[in-house]
């Protein structure tokens, strides 16, 4: 197991950094609004006499300390990470007790961790070949003192497995029970390119949607990504690392 004590702390400040989402998670209207968030469990209360299915939508807003609850435009792409947390989506950085906003210093990056998320999907439940599901591109800043695990010569290999989650999400468990920002690491999916897992929603602003993707599965791997916008069509290396 690696020493948390080890893992060096570093700023971390991006600008127009990326992360993909599914397009089926729309904004939330709550984390949207000019409410102060300190407000929204009442507002919430009275909401739900009238839409029982509103915590559906939001989540467990409780997971998110209300000093560190973020409010306004775009506020829904930093909130939902935060209240839709759940043991049955674990990541590389939590089992899903807590949740971590991850996002990449550049578009190409994020592609290509969402690819091969995808794609394991798409493997695992033996999908037909074809355009599948649509994602979102957000763009957005994040300023953090991060625990960097970029630079540590073989130090951190262990929680940088790119097939095994188990020795990054016993790292994070006791960095996040520490107080931590989150973590900075290599992409394990893109030689090169940097990621960060956010342990709070107020460590990014910013956020705005860019453009909407689609990937082309072909059965064995996703080969293709649309940019819906334009209705350009990007063929995608079978080894993008």
């Amino acid at each position: 197991m690696i020493d948390p004590e080890t893992v060096p702390v570093r700023r971390v400040e991006w600008r127009h950094a990326r992360r993909i989402i599914r397009s089926v998670h729309p904004p939330i209207d709550l984390f949207e609004d000019v409410a102060d968030p300190e407000d929204w469990p009442l507002l919430v209360s009275a909401e739900q006499k009238t839409n029982p299915r509103l915590m559906e939508t939001l989540g467990t807003i409780d997971l998110v300390p209300p000093e560190r609850r973020v409010g306004g435009p775009g506020a829904s792409y930093l909130m939902a990470p935060f209240t839709h947390v759940s043991r049955d989506r674990p990541s590389r950085f939590t089992i899903g007790e807590y949740g971590v906003l991850y996002a990449a210093n550049a578009f190409e990056t994020a592609l290509a961790e969402t690819v091969h998320h995808h794609a394991r999907f798409m493997a695992r439940t033996e999908e037909p070949e074809g355009w599948t599901s649509q994602f979102r591109e957000i763009v957005l800043d994040l300023e953090l003192d991060a625990h960097d695990l970029r630079n540590g010569a073989g130090a951190f290999d262990e929680a940088l497995d790119p097939d095994s989650h188990a020795a990054s999400q016993v790292l994070a468990a006791a960095l996040h029970a520490a107080g931590s920002d989150g973590i900075a690491y290599p992409s394990c999916r893109n030689r090169g390119g940097e990621c960060a897992a956010l342990f709070y929603p107020d460590l990014a602003a910013n956020a705005i949607q860019g453009r909407h993707l689609d990937y082309h599965w072909n059965g064995t791997r996703v080969d293709f990504y649309r940019d819906v916008t334009g209705g350009e069509v990007f063929r995608i290396d079978e080894d993008p690392a």
